[in-house]
Formats: structure tokens, C-alpha cells, sequence
């Protein structure tokens, strides 16, 4: 074994980049082409393969039987399983390169689990969790759980689940309104009346609904591995209600990470702005009504996670 400046390459790897950080460790039968660029602390296990045209950052952790081609970018943090695969071209041939390959970007703290397969061009978000063996054909948000062959939303990581709220309407307590973990974000029941007619579920604006509605509309027909929302409001204020099926919704403030099951017309959920929304596991029947307190306006929506977190940092 022997030292090479100051990070540590093993007697049996092949390290030709210079480009390699302060204390990354480079394995046995590892190769890293010289054009190869990675950070300090990394930790790249047995039998990796490193092309030319790829950029790590610190503290990745390429477990063993890894190749990461050209066109990979991999930022801070991230934990790369044993056998994962990396693609960079949809449609391979043999003796046949394309002028570009796809670029590929896995964000900083996400964690790619043993034997999955990434197809190229994909952004995987900020701290995904992506499962053994799953096959990644589309770009996953931040904080997404993925598994299965395609590759499907089942989570988020560091969403609670609700505690309150989630029985009839007795639990929403006196007043119909419970808080949540999450800054700002309130469970409201909804006033309920049942006969042998038939049920009907009611809310007055300013007062059930708290603020005043400029618009409304409705979200149906999604498949159910579809995820919707994945963005905050500047100034607008939402309030969701499903008023027919089921909708799981996670609210974040930044700091604190919920998720939520409207599951019937007399329940309802207050997102106001600068809160981070998400829809998902649509029930095949599933309604979801949106009251939003703001005509539409492009400009108010933050559509990037990173973006969202400096600015809730910025008003702390």
C-alpha cells in the first residue's frame, strides 16, 4: 500500500486523476480516469470504475462493483450501494457514440441503494432515498422514497405521520382547528350534517376556511404514481380538502417535515405561504379540491427546494 499526496490510493488500484480531494481513499482494483475530479473524504470501495467527464463531491461513498460513466455529476454526501447502475445513452449501440451524453445529476445527500439502475439524463433530489434494485426512469424530487421496477414514490424522508386528525372530526377538538408540527400549517374540521337524505359538508370563508378565496380548483384523475404540488407559495394561501377518495399530503416549513391523509369531505388542511406542498397516492377515485387565497400568478410560485430553504433561512 502506499500514500499519494494527500489522500490514500491502495497498491492495487489505478488512479490516474490528479484531481482527487484530502483524504479520499481509493480501493483495491478501483480504476479513475485522469480526467475524474473528486473531493475530500470520499471513500471509493473495490472494483470501482471512475470515466473522465465525472465530478464528485465530498464525503460520496461508492460502495463496491460501481461504474460511473461520463456525464455523471455527484454532489456532497451521497451514498452510492454496491452494483448500482449508471446509464449515459437511451439508445446504445455498439462502436457508435453520441456527440453528448445525457447528464446526470444525484444531489447532495441522497442514497442509491444496492443494484438499482439510474437511466441518464435523470436528476435524483436532495436526499432521496432510492431502494434496492429499483429502476429510476423519470427524476425524483427531493426527499422522495422510490422503489420498485419503475421506480415509484412511497415516502418522504423525515415525514411524520399525522397523530392528530386522522380519527372522525372529534379529534380536530372544540374549535375544528388542531395545529401541526409544521409552522403555520392547521387540520380544520368541517361542519358535517348526515340525514336519511343523504351528507352534506360546509365551510364559510374567513372563518372555517381562514382566509378569503380568489380562486379555486380541482386536482382529478391522476394516476396513482403520480406525485403533484412539489413547490411553495410566496404569498398565496391553499386550503385542501378531498372531496371524494384519498390524498396523502406532507407539509414542510423547512425545518419540520409532516404528512397527512384527507380521506373525507369534512376534513381540511391549511397550507399558507412559504410552505412546501406535496400530493401523492392518489386513491384511483380521488378528488382534490383547492381554495387558494391569489389569482394565479407564476411569479409566486418557488418551484426549487434549495431556493425554498435559503429563503425560509433568510426570513428566520
Amino acid at each position: 500500500m502506499s500514500n499519494t499526496r494527500n489522500f490514500f490510493v491502495h497498491s492495487h488500484a489505478l488512479c490516474e486523476s490528479a484531481n482527487i480531494g484530502k483524504d479520499t481513499r481509493v480501493w483495491a482494483f478501483a480504476h479513475i480516469l485522469p480526467g475524474a475530479i473528486l473531493g475530500s473524504e470520499c471513500n471509493v470501495c473495490d472494483n470501482v470504475f471512475i470515466e473522465n467527464d465525472v465530478i464528485i463531491g465530498d464525503r460520496v461513498t461508492i460502495k463496491c462493483g460501481v461504474q460511473v460513466w461520463d456525464g455523471i455529476t455527484i454532489e456532497d454526501d451521497v451514498f452510492i450501494g454496491p452494483n448500482a447502475t449508471f446509464t449515459n445513452d437511451l439508445f446504445p449501440r455498439s462502436k457508435v457514440y453520441p456527440q453528448t451524453f445525457a447528464w446526470t445529476i444525484i444531489r447532495k445527500g441522497a442514497s442509491l441503494g444496492a443494484n438499482c439502475t439510474i437511466l441518464p439524463g435523470l436528476t435524483i433530489g436532495i436526499n432521496a432515498m432510492i431502494g434496492a434494485g429499483a429502476v429510476v426512469t423519470r427524476s425524483i424530487p427531493p426527499n422522495a422514497i422510490v422503489v420498485g421496477n419503475p421506480a415509484k414514490i412511497i415516502g418522504y424522508v423525515d415525514a411524520k405521520p399525522a397523530t392528530v386528525g386522522t380519527e372522525p372530526q372529534q379529534n380536530l377538538g372544540q374549535e375544528g382547528v388542531i395545529g401541526t408540527s409544521v409552522h403555520g400549517v392547521t387540520l380544520h374540521g368541517m361542519k358535517e350534517v348526515a340525514d336519511i337524505r343523504g351528507s352534506l359538508s360546509a365551510g364559510e370563508f374567513e372563518r372555517s376556511v381562514p382566509f378569503k378565496c380568489e380562486r379555486y380548483f380541482l386536482v382529478y384523475d391522476v394516476p396513482t404514481a403520480e406525485t403533484r404540488g412539489e413547490h411553495a407559495h410566496r404569498v398565496c394561501h391553499q386550503f385542501l380538502v378531498a372531496v371524494k377518495g384519498s390524498v396523502h399530503v406532507v407539509a414542510d416549513d423547512g425545518v419540520n417535515r409532516e404528512e397527512f391523509v384527507l380521506d373525507s369531505p369534512n376534513k381540511g388542511i391549511h397550507l399558507p405561504p412559504m410552505t412546501w406542498g406535496i400530493q401523492y397516492r392518489y386513491s384511483q377515485d380521488a378528488v382534490l379540491m383547492v381554495f387558494a387565497s391569489h389569482y394565479y400568478d407564476a411569479d409566486d410560485y418557488i418551484r426549487n427546494y434549495d431556493e425554498f430553504k435559503s429563503l425560509v433561512k433568510s426570513v428566520d
